[in-house]
């Protein structure tokens, strides 16, 4: 079985023990609601935890294997674009997850893309209060009142 089809079963039985064991130590997410990366196995970790207790309805409906660049260093890996549809608060969210392999077979980044526009700003939102929720992120600074 491929990596990418051990994360995908991973991803549909919520197992995060069985994620950590795919990751690098050094594993980075670019994510689409945050302009910084998630650098290291326990914030990917972390963040998969909310993820996984946030969308409804997540299944992968397709998969395409090749190499591409990567985002860090731009060296051509072997790669995996994994298709997903899930909901978020009631909004539908189409997305690709692009998996990027070390020479270990192990996921060493992960860029996440979703469309609509509606849907990134619902799913971030909801991914910053999980993140808040746990503890992995500070709260947002209020908003300054209206006079």
């Amino acid at each position: 079985m491929t990596t990418a089809h051990r994360f995908r079963a991973a991803v549909h039985d919520r197992d995060l023990v069985a994620l950590k064991a795919l990751f690098t130590e050094d594993i980075r997410l670019y994510s689409p609601v945050r302009f910084t990366p998630f650098e290291g196995r326990p914030a990917v970790l972390g963040l998969f935890g909310v993820l996984l207790r946030t969308f409804e309805d997540f299944r992968y409906v397709g998969e395409h294997s090749g190499t591409c660049e990567t985002g860090t260093d731009g060296t051509p890996s072997a790669s995996a674009a994994l298709v997903f549809r899930t909901v978020v608060d009631g909004r539908q969210i189409h997305g690709v997850d692009l998996l990027h392999f070390d020479e270990d077979a192990r996921i060493k980044e992960i860029a996440v893309m979703v469309r609509p526009q509606s849907a990134v700003r619902a799913l971030g939102e909801a991914v910053l209060a999980g993140l808040v929720a746990d503890g992995l992120a500070p709260a947002p600074a209020p908003a300054p009142a209206e006079r």
